[in-house]
């Protein structure tokens, strides 16, 4: 009998601490990642625009046959339908996983609708209706203002929370607190929390963007490689923080740049949400799969940044940001516009299949 070596994704999860995520709904995908270890998966906007495109040959043909069952739905309500079908479809896959977990693995990521990131009350709603669709989702809200108020809500209603758009510590720990106070409520009036596992990312990449961008903005010269540890020393940090006040929330790590924001993660008790091309490429690398979780970021790469960015020592610092400026934060600020815009491409190509091109030739 040959024995197949295990990938280097296989043996980041070995030890049973370090979950291994897709960051895509799309079905080959996530078939990948589970066998490769996976545990779970996420959408957002721009990923279910992905794979509508990817898969047009399933959700063209899907769309038109909504468009005649729903004869007066608008393009919105279509495109939520899609949205919600395709992430039933994938928490399907991952629901061997979660029933052998009781619940604490297999769940797929929903994501609320991006405009609505200033209305609690809007988001709530849109939640309480995605937790009817499957046991094993997860609803990601944005960890602004309103979106903080709403998870609290939502964990009193037994929905296990994903808080996405979140690049600093302050606003992990804000998710945290908010968290416990929900599960409290909920454990007050009677109801067990045990199978509820509320998930807060760290979007890593894009702190490492915005940063970036900033030097650019400002004129401002630093070490070139330091950028790419900024989202890693935050998540190490809100990471030492939750194990200290004993929240039950776990961090995960998303928007992959470059090898690091695996590599340097391997051994956390945290989840890496990894797209496709990115978990293909780890698994054909050489990079040596070893815990590196509890390596603390050099200092004087912490130091470099803080001394450069401004921003840097708000997302690094315990109290760097009240939750009165996760809104208007600059990370926070570019990607609840890059969802937005997401969403509007994502109705629009609902519309092109809900009313095809009468300019081209019927297909003969």
């Amino acid at each position: 009998m040959v024995m197949t070596a295990a990938t280097p994704l296989q043996r980041t999860v070995a030890d049973g601490r370090t979950d291994y995520w897709n960051d895509s709904c799309a079905l080959v995908e996530l078939e990948y990642a589970i066998a490769n270890g996976g545990v779970g998966a996420t959408s957002n906007p721009t990923i279910v625009g992905e794979v509508l495109k990817k898969e047009l040959d399933v959700w063209g043909p899907r769309v038109q046959a909504i468009v005649k069952e729903r004869a007066t739905a608008s393009d919105v309500e279509i495109c939520w339908q899609v949205v919600e079908e395709m992430a039933v479809r994938g928490a399907a896959l991952l629901e061997p996983i979660f029933v052998a977990t009781e619940g604490r693995k297999g769940r797929l990521s929903i994501q609320t609708d991006p405009t609505q990131y200033r209305s609690a009350g809007a988001m709530l709603a849109q939640a309480r209706h995605f937790a009817t669709l499957a046991p094993n989702l997860n609803v990601k809200f944005p960890t602004t203002a309103a979106g903080l108020e709403a998870m609290e809500a939502a964990t009193a209603d037994g929905i296990s929370i994903n808080a996405t758009v979140s690049f600093t510590v302050s606003q992990a720990l804000a998710v945290g607190a908010a968290v416990e106070r929900g599960l409290a409520v909920r454990q007050a009036a009677g109801h067990d929390t045990s199978d509820m596992a509320p998930v807060c990312t760290i979007m890593m990449g894009r702190l490492d963007d915005w940063l970036k961008a900033v030097a650019v903005r400002d004129g401002t010269i630093v070490e070139p490689s330091y950028p790419d540890w900024a989202g890693i020393a935050v998540l190490k940090r809100a990471h030492a923080l939750f194990a200290a006040r004993g929240y039950r929330t776990r961090l995960l790590g998303a928007a992959y740049r470059h090898h690091l924001h695996w590599s340097e993660l391997i051994g956390g008790d945290v989840i890496l949400t990894m797209p496709y091309a990115w978990a293909r490429r780890f698994n054909a690398s050489t990079v040596e799969v070893r815990p590196r979780f509890a390596e603390p970021v050099a200092p004087a790469i912490v130091e470099g940044l803080a001394a450069a960015f401004p921003d840097f020592v708000a997302a690094y610092a315990e109290d760097g940001l009240q939750p009165a400026a996760f809104d208007t934060y600059g990370a926070t600020v570019r990607t609840l516009r890059t969802f937005i815009a997401s969403y509007h491409d994502l109705v629009r190509q609902i519309d092109e299949l809900m009313l095809p091109n009468p300019d081209l030739a019927p297909a003969r």
